[in-house]
């Protein structure tokens, strides 16, 4: 995946060239396009990626037909084309085209986690579905806005500048260290600003946690800024109905400080197997739409598995019994 990328960024002269060309093109033949585009890469990637892609989503996805895994991992390969054009190619459009672009449905979510605040802030969350750039850009038309995500990679760098020239604010997750990164999340949200969380990040030092009813590492940072700043959860979803076309739905908020003690040890953890537990639903309605199909296998901890099937050890059972307790 990486490495297509940076194919497309790698040569800035080059990227321009294609930029000017492929802007005379009108919106229905980029689609048509695209759509040939995907099917060429998912020939290409039979023994590659597709086959990570169709096995990871045999794994978590459960009892579908063989011919449902097909169309999964093929609309799958569709929606990475098409969100690799939006933000390369069309992004510098977004405040001329949003209208068409986006369907919004639960926005009275918002304003009533802004209410609810109290003069605070709130946290947005969402699994990395969709056009997830795009759903950050229109959430900052509206708020003050601040996310993390992680830049550190050279091939994903460029699509993250691109965001930042168009006023999208950020943090590293890989070059801030953890305690100014809470520190400027705390300060932002009280002081009314919103926070768009990707809940989906995976590194090896992120605390235990569960997804798919598998153990891995999940980030807390919205669980601990909920409880312990008392500010709402909206959580949130975007996905592509067609073409260039999105829907983001809004969520009713969530408010994990009544729900959990902050005094207690294990309320953080407890709390992201709720959020989790969000994730989970929204990548099951929408399997297709969820951009970490390519490397979810590699997020699972201690499991053995034995062709199509994996289960967890008893040690990995261990494992999430002390996170919890």
């Amino acid at each position: 995946m990486y490495e297509w990328i940076a194919q497309l960024t790698s040569n800035e002269r080059t990227f321009q060239r294609w930029t000017a060309i492929l802007n005379l093109f009108p919106s229905h033949l980029m689609i048509f396009l695209g759509h040939i585009m995907a099917l060429i890469l998912y020939g290409l990637a039979r023994k590659g990626m597709r086959h990570r892609v169709e096995r990871n989503m045999r794994d978590l996805l459960g009892d579908l037909s063989r011919l449902r895994f097909k169309v999964l991992s093929l609309t799958y390969f569709q929606n990475v084309v098409f969100t690799l054009y939006e933000i390369l190619f069309r992004s510098h459009r977004l405040e001329r085209i949003q209208a068409k672009t986006f369907e919004i449905d639960g926005e009275e979510y918002l304003e009533e986690a802004q209410r609810s605040a109290d003069g605070k802030g709130f946290i947005v969350y969402t699994p990395h579905v969709g056009n997830f750039f795009y759903y950050y850009w229109y959430l900052a038309q509206r708020y003050d806005c601040l996310t993390v995500a992680s830049a550190g990679s050279p091939e994903l760098k460029p699509l993250y500048m691109k965001f930042a020239a168009l006023g999208c604010k950020g943090l590293d997750y890989d070059s801030v260290p953890p305690l100014e990164l809470y520190r400027t999340l705390k300060k932002h949200v009280l002081g009314g600003g919103v926070i768009f969380i990707l809940g989906d990040f995976w590194r090896p030092n992120f605390p235990l946690s569960r997804l798919f009813g598998r153990v891995t590492r999940t980030p807390e940072g919205a669980s601990m800024l909920a409880i312990e700043q008392e500010v709402p959860i909206v959580p949130f979803y975007g996905y592509r109905v067609a073409g260039f076309k999105h829907k983001l739905t809004f969520e009713a908020p969530i408010y994990l400080y009544e729900k959990f003690d902050r005094s207690v040890r294990s309320a953080r953890s407890e709390a992201n197997l709720l959020l989790n537990a969000f994730m989970e639903r929204i990548i099951h309605k929408h399997p297709s739409a969820w951009f970490y199909w390519f490397n979810a296998h590699e997020r699972w901890e201690n499991y053995s598995f034995d062709e199509d099937e994996r289960e967890f050890t008893d040690d990995s059972m261990d494992l999430i019994s002390e996170t919890a307790s």
